[in-house]
């Protein structure tokens, strides 16, 4: 029930390994680790990076490459190739804010619908981004296909119990300093692959006698939370 895909292990493992060797090197005079921390923005790189590459949504690229553009733009800074202060820019999170309102309905449609598998529908997925913000969705899909979960700052509860799984489905749930709860009916299988990162993936379910119904949770938990239960 609590299988691990081998990508994410191995992603998990090499952190693991980069930060035993750096302690390493610095406990034997080799390299001063502390160099390293001039370059901490580079963390929001990689947490866009991840977030784009385990996105098929247009609302999951934005905040991926919003992720990638702050970490670069405060790293430049550090080196000293350009001057960026945050108190600056912040009224750029306001403008960015009035054009999710403004295109919130059309980024909806745009993430509930894959051109690329035809007999897939709003009803049948579930896309749902909320930063800053709180959701709450119920859905009651015959034939429920998977989807996506983003929660940055905010938090999202996701109430399948009404729902059903033909065979197989796949949810991809991304996290980070926010909280993503499911709940999903009596008779499914649920194989948590995600990955945590200094936050957590629970999953309360109880497994069902009959295995035909499995649903996939895969992705990330940074520094926030992901609970799954029936």
């Amino acid at each position: 029930m609590r299988q691990r895909n081998p990508q994410n292990r191995l992603v998990f493992g090499a952190i693991l390994m980069i930060f035993g060797a750096l302690a390493l090197l610095d406990n034997l005079n080799v390299f001063n680790t502390l160099n390293i921390f001039h370059f901490w923005p580079m963390v929001f790189i990689a947490v866009g990076a991840l977030k784009i590459s385990r996105s098929d949504t247009v609302s999951g690229h934005l905040i991926g490459g919003m992720f990638i553009a702050v970490g670069a733009a405060m790293t430049l800074q550090h080196m000293g190739i350009i001057d960026f202060r945050m108190r600056n820019w912040w009224p750029i999170f306001l403008i960015a804010g009035g054009m999710a309102v403004i295109f919130k309905d059309r980024l909806i449609t745009e993430n509930n619908l894959n051109p690329l598998n035809s007999e897939q529908s709003p009803q049948n997925i579930c896309n749902v981004s909320a930063m800053m913000s709180g959701a709450k969705i119920n859905n009651a899909s015959p034939d429920f296909q998977g989807g996506e979960l983003t929660a940055v700052m905010g938090g999202i509860e996701l109430d399948m119990r009404g729902a059903s799984i033909q065979s197989e489905a796949v949810l991809n749930v991304f996290a980070i300093w926010g909280g993503i709860t499911v709940r999903v009916p009596n008779d499914w299988t649920v194989v948590s692959q995600g990955v945590p990162l200094l936050g957590g993936i629970e999953d309360k379910t109880v497994p069902p006698m009959d295995k035909s119904k499995k649903l996939y949770i895969q992705g990330y938990a940074i520094m926030g939370g992901v609970e799954i239960s029936n």
